[in-house]
């Protein structure tokens, strides 16, 4: 019985953990070059150290963080008034994109 329970409880968290966000990467570049390259460079790996690099940043931290920003919960001049302009799609397409890049965490 406790091995049933343990299988069962690893499949439904694998379940889990293997639905990620929904979200268009070729949409997310379009978005990125429109709205973040400026300070965060065009795929997320800023040449200036005043700026974070995003690229290679997990797509749920990056979809938080917007939101957040978006909120207001989280405080930054430019990056609230950057967000507040972003739909739940184009945060969606931002966070895949940025994600994908080779930056911060290693790639497989």
């Amino acid at each position: 019985m406790k091995n049933l329970v343990i299988a069962v409880f690893s499949g439904t968290l694998l379940l889990i953990s293997g639905q990620g966000i929904a979200g268009d990467i070729e949409a997310g570049k379009k978005k990125a070059t429109e709205v973040c390259a400026a300070c965060h460079g065009p795929d997320g790996n800023s040449p200036n150290p005043a700026f974070p690099k995003i690229a290679g940043q997990y797509e749920t931290y990056i979809e938080r963080t917007l939101i957040s920003y978006k909120s207001g919960a989280r405080k930054d001049p430019v990056m609230n008034g950057m967000a507040a302009a972003l739909s739940k799609e184009d945060i969606e397409n931002l966070a895949v994109y940025f994600a994908s890049q080779r930056g911060l965490k290693t790639k497989k």
